[in-house]
């Protein structure tokens, strides 16, 4: 199902201005609002080796630290 929002201009073109090659504006708008969710941590509740882990968390944190910087920078266009 899909659902029409309005956006200002600039609103619109700041969220377009972060999109990468592989990317629908859905996916976009969710990477920028954290569009990770319990539900998909579910499947990593039987995980009980450290080093994995603590694998999988230096991931995330990359991954977060690297979407950070990615706004950062888009903001920064903007000012």
């Amino acid at each position: 199902m899909s659902h029409q929002s309005r956006l200002e201009n600039d609103v619109y073109e700041r969220i377009k201005a972060t999109k990468r090659d592989d990317e629908s504006f859905s996916d976009i708008v969710n990477r920028l609002i954290g569009g990770r969710s319990l539900r998909g941590l579910r499947d990593f509740r039987d995980v009980s080796d450290d080093d994995q882990m603590d694998e999988m968390r230096e991931a995330i944190e990359t991954a977060d630290q690297a979407d950070r910087d990615e706004v950062r920078e888009v903001a920064e266009r903007f000012e």
